[in-house]
């Protein structure tokens, strides 16, 4: 996922707000996870979060609406019809033509849902020497032709691994989490300290 790849609100009809506003929530960015590695129905979603099928089909049915996932096909399941979701990595980073820029409240919503995800999975951490990771958290000045460079590689990255995702559990896999969160900041000038 990039906040930066929304839909174009001109081919699409809905506003950037409105399909950047579909992420803010922790179980739907859960969703694009889940959705990123297999096509799921929402039965199988709700198994896997372990919320109830209608809170799937609710979640779902926004994210679709927002043109984050899409349909995969329909399967007939007990007597009825059972739609196949899937998150789609190709059109998740392949950019729009003239795409429409977030305002940065709707991405300080979404910030804010995947800070909440984030302590979720914290709590699932694995911890020894196989499950060594990385974290990185800083606020830097740097060149900005280098910030260009390793903004690109990171996103080379993030789509490698989302590509390489498979259906949850499948046998030779390991449950990893991944959030990259890179932007420019406005270089605001220091406040001078109040006499004390």
């Amino acid at each position: 996922m990039s906040l930066g790849d929304e839909p174009d609100p001109a081919r699409s009809g809905r506003t950037v707000t409105g399909d950047l506003r579909a992420l803010a929530h922790p179980i739907r960015l859960r969703i694009l996870s889940l959705l990123t590695g297999a096509e799921m129905t929402a039965a199988e979603v709700a198994r896997e979060l372990g919320i109830t099928h209608a809170n799937a089909s609710y979640h779902l049915r926004l994210l679709l609406n927002a043109d984050s996932i899409e349909v995969a096909g329909e399967e007939r399941i007990r007597g009825g019809q059972a739609k196949r979701y899937r998150y789609d990595v190709n059109k998740a980073f392949t950019p729009p033509p003239d795409r429409a820029h977030p305002q940065p409240d709707d991405v300080q919503i979404v910030y804010a849902a995947l800070a909440a995800e984030l302590q979720r999975r914290a709590r699932e951490i694995v911890t020894g020497p196989e499950a060594v990771g990385t974290l990185t958290d800083a606020e830097l000045w740097v060149d900005l032709d280098e910030w260009k460079q390793i903004r690109d590689r990171v996103a080379r990255a993030s789509e490698h691994l989302h590509r390489i995702a498979q259906r949850p559990h499948s046998p030779g896999t390991v449950r990893v989490s991944a959030s990259i969160a890179l932007f420019r900041m406005r270089d605001a000038a220091p406040t001078p300290r109040s006499k004390q």
